[in-house]
């Protein structure tokens, strides 16, 4: 599958500062040659795996800043290339999925086990390089040295915008690059409730999207913030509405009848 952009496309503009390392696990050689084209056109430093376990031996070497990586791979697909990435001590480094339109449900797989974004086959090189751009820069996002940016905190719950870093009660959290924005911007508003489109718009930066991205992230993430994912207390869900973070006390909750607010939780 090619990607959809016309041959008279102007390239992409390129990328200010140092070059940024991109890996690309793609094993058709016409869609790897165009990605990897547009990529080094825009300042980007490339390399290709074609396939799965090329694309891990890859990751070790060429030490990316980013990898695009497609799911239908030979030898492993991408599912067990993210999943084995995330398996790593190291810092998680974004991924951007390339995917089909029918693999709605891999698509999903692939944003829980860490994904920072999508683009859906058949794409545009040009978007493709603005998506990549975007998760770059909310991964080595830092605030200005003449106003650093105060820690967040919850109870036993920080998260160090600056440093990037979050932790609960002294243990640090493996946050992917999306759910460490994701997290900050909530504890930024506590007690105010986001919709699912508001999120996508002011987290991810995109004017329009799958939703389910949204939903995929906040489970992630209070799989890893949450005390009892199932029953969450700091990022819950007002039903019909969105997401809200709630700075809880110390008091367990009650043992009986509905949630405070008449909110319902997935």
């Amino acid at each position: 599958m090619h990607p959809a952009t016309p041959p008279s496309a102007p390239p992409p503009v390129p990328a200010a500062g140092p070059p940024r390392r991109v890996l690309v696990v793609e094993d058709d050689p016409t869609v790897a040659e165009v990605v990897t084209g547009y990529l080094s056109r825009a300042g980007y430093t490339t390399a290709h795996a074609a396939d799965g376990f090329a694309a891990l031996d890859q990751a070790a070497d060429f030490r990316p800043h980013l990898i695009v990586l497609d799911l239908m791979l030979p030898g492993i697909d991408g599912l067990e290339v993210c999943r084995r990435l995330r398996r790593g001590d190291g810092p998680a480094v974004p991924v951007v999925m390339l995917t089909a339109r029918g693999e709605e449900a891999d698509r999903i797989l692939g944003l829980e086990l860490g994904a920072d974004d999508y683009v859906t086959k058949p794409f545009s090189p040009r978007e493709l390089v603005l998506r990549i751009g975007s998760v770059l820069r909310r991964a080595e996002a830092a605030p200005p040295a003449a106003a650093p940016t105060a820690v967040l905190r919850a109870g036993d719950l920080s998260a160090d915008p600056g440093g990037r870093r979050a932790d609960r009660a002294g243990r640090a959290l493996a946050l992917t690059t999306r759910e460490f924005d994701l997290l900050v911007f909530l504890m930024r508003h506590p007690g105010r409730v986001f919709s699912r489109e508001e999120l996508l718009h002011r987290v991810w930066g995109w004017e329009f999207g799958d939703l389910s991205t949204v939903t995929v992230h906040v489970r992630r993430l209070r799989e890893k913030i949450e005390a009892d994912p199932a029953a969450p207390r700091l990022v819950t869900t007002v039903w019909g509405a969105g997401y809200r973070f709630d700075p809880v006390e110390d008091e367990p909750p009650p043992e009986d009848g509905p949630p405070a607010g008449g909110e319902l939780r997935p």
